[in-house]
């Protein structure tokens, strides 16, 4: 770039030492009334002493105008070389503004719109669509349900009397302790005009690493229960907003001409509850998802193509959600608790579910089992998760949302702790939907 900018430089020296030499060469002036159109001219040109100006005017016409050429396509250089430095300015200050905001390292603003993204950066350490407020909120929510958990824990260890369960349980309120005393550090930095937040990646992934970490403890410490509960009564937690908690259901989906899908939330996250499941196949990522994302309505798509669905579930209350689809015509129906409140057509018509997907459940796919975004990521709990490849009747959806003893479990997959793997410290533990009722 300097080495461009000297050269230009040059070039324009010369440029105006030429035109200086011409007009200290050529600079006599004279006037002559009648050229035949009887308006005056100024003409610059060199003439004899002695000789007549309007004389060696017309002799010289010719000259003068190639002069007059030559001047004009100095100046025109001269122009054109003033335009070039001065674009090259503005590539200098846009460069420069730039590599200021790399040195800030500002976060990228999320793309407009529903799922799609602008950016193919994926977030590695939590939320990044919120406020570090926000997260010591979600924080705080956690440590709680981790004493409750342990609570649950201190009763079983007191009615089976293990000493393995106890020992664990120090150890896991131990580690609730220190969890605590960082988050309280960290509103503490927070408050002190945030010196802290200069370092909040760090601090994150300390707290987000003793989470897991106390995650797989009290998962570990619950399989002692297992014997004692049957394989559907469970929930999937997923307490932070991350791109590695997930459960991953262990078989595809079949080819399906039509479905219903089904599940119990409960979520307090704003905005946008995120994802509660995602379907992918080969060749394409959106092939069925369920989605609330930013300020969105929840929408369910199919191939790609959006329903939006009349959802409104995060009350931090337990709702039932059901979703029918047919391909004839591409018609569907929203339920939640047991009452249909939307419905519509031309949802991806005449285009079957594809099998020899990956279902995936708590985090939105942008590549075939991966491709996780933290800012779409569910946030909440989940249980009683069915498909079936069919539509079911308003009579059989109003049966699971009230838990009737006639109520049916999925076709295609049905809720059972055998059937999916969860990954990244979300968490599975006994509870049962239909008690929320009594």
């Amino acid at each position: 770039m300097q080495h461009n900018t000297h050269g230009e430089m040059q070039t324009i020296k010369k440029a105006i030492s030429w035109k200086l030499l011409i007009l200290s060469y050529l600079f006599v002036e004279g006037s002559c009334q009648d050229f035949g159109g009887g308006q005056t001219q100024f003409i610059c040109t060199s003439v004899p002493k002695d000789m007549d100006i309007c004389a060696a005017t017309l002799q010289n016409s010719m000259p003068g105008e190639d002069l007059k050429t030559t001047v004009m396509q100095l100046r025109e250089t001269v122009l054109q070389q003033k335009e070039t430095i001065m674009n090259q300015k503005e590539t200098i200050r846009e460069l420069t503004s730039k590599l200021t905001r790399c040195e800030g390292q500002s976060a990228p603003e999320p793309g407009p719109g529903g799922r799609r993204k602008e950016t193919g950066t994926k977030n590695t350490m939590g939320d990044v669509s919120r406020g570090p407020s926000d997260t010591l909120a979600q924080l705080s929510q956690t440590l709680q349900s981790l004493k409750q958990r342990l609570e649950n824990l201190e009763q079983f260890s007191r009615n089976n009397n293990s000493v393995q369960a106890n020992s664990l349980k120090d150890l896991l309120q131990s580690k609730i302790d220190d969890l605590e005393k960082q988050v309280l550090s960290r509103v503490n930095s927070i408050e002190d005009d945030k010196p802290g937040l200069r370092n909040e990646t760090e601090q994150r992934g300390r707290v987000e690493s003793t989470l897991t970490s106390l995650h797989q403890r009290i998962t570990d410490l619950e399989k002692g229960q297992k014997e004692n509960r049957p394989l559907d009564k469970f929930q999937l937690t997923f307490p932070l907003r991350t791109n590695y908690m997930y459960a991953k259901v262990k078989k595809s989906l079949p080819e399906m001409y039509a479905f219903t899908v089904c599940m119990w939330l409960k979520s307090n996250a704003s905005p946008g509850v995120g994802t509660p499941f995602s379907y992918a196949v080969p060749g394409q990522a959106n092939e069925l998802v369920l989605i609330e994302w930013g300020n969105n309505p929840m929408e369910i798509l199919i191939n790609d193509k959006v329903a939006k669905l009349p959802f409104i579930i995060n009350d931090g209350k337990w709702h039932h959600i059901c979703v029918t689809w047919t391909t004839r015509d591409g018609v569907w129906e929203a339920f939640q608790d047991g009452v249909m409140r939307g419905s519509g057509e031309n949802l991806a018509p005449y285009h079957p579910i594809k099998p020899q997907g990956v279902l995936i459940l708590g985090q939105e796919q942008d590549t075939l089992g991966g491709g996780f975004d933290a800012t779409q990521a569910f946030v909440g709990d989940l249980a009683n998760f069915h498909i079936w490849d069919r539509k079911l009747s308003i009579g059989e959806i109003y049966n699971l949302a009230t838990c009737s003893s006639k109520a049916q479990i999925g076709n295609v997959f049905s809720w059972l702790e055998s059937s999916i793997d969860i990954y990244g410290g979300a968490s599975k533990w006994t509870f049962e939907a239909c008690r929320q009722l009594n």
